[in-house]
């Protein structure tokens, strides 16, 4: 088993061409390898987070064989983040296209989608990449990135708490 190692935008480039022209159905590229594919091209990242958006049975399964079919460790795609991405409303509205294969499309989040999806772990790394989305220029809605904050649970962490006032300055311009 080859171990994991950080990917760089050239091997998430291979990964999103591999699943656009061997996997059926649409996919959405989501966390560090989405920012590396758009705002932080020296971005690198333990996995690519990969949700199916259409579930037809096998999904998972197909990406795992892609990966290994691609000599990489099976843990280099991640799926986990599909939980995080259905619970915000209308996520399917906020998407682009990064590339259209042969079978299938991929797509990334945009900044509005970028940013909810960061709210809940909102690490020290996670507001830097934020700060990348905002400091891009790409248009999020503001307002909409206010309201999650604020209706955040309370939290002890003062660092949390900084990094969350950080944010929400970001988010108000």
């Amino acid at each position: 088993m080859t171990a994991v190692t950080d990917l760089d935008r050239d091997a998430i480039e291979r990964i999103v061409r591999a699943i656009g022209d061997r996997l059926a159905g649409e996919w959405l590229i989501v966390g560090g390898a989405a920012l590396a594919l758009w705002v932080t091209p020296r971005r690198l990242t333990e996995d690519v987070d990969v949700v199916a958006m259409v579930h037809t049975g096998g999904e998972r399964l197909a990406l795992l064989e892609l990966a290994h079919d691609l000599g990489l460790p099976v843990e280099s795609v991640n799926s986990a983040a599909e939980f995080f991405v259905r619970r915000i409303e209308g996520w399917e509205s906020h998407l682009e296209l990064v590339y259209r294969g042969r079978l299938s499309a991929v797509h990334r989040p945009d900044a509005t989608l970028m940013l909810l999806l960061k709210l809940g772990r909102l690490s020290e790394r996670d507001l830097d990449d934020c700060r990348a989305v905002v400091g891009s220029g790409a248009p999020f809605d503001g307002e909409r990135i206010q309201q999650a904050i604020t209706a955040l649970p309370a939290t002890d962490d003062g660092a949390l708490g900084a990094r969350r006032e950080a944010l929400l300055r970001l988010a108000k311009g």
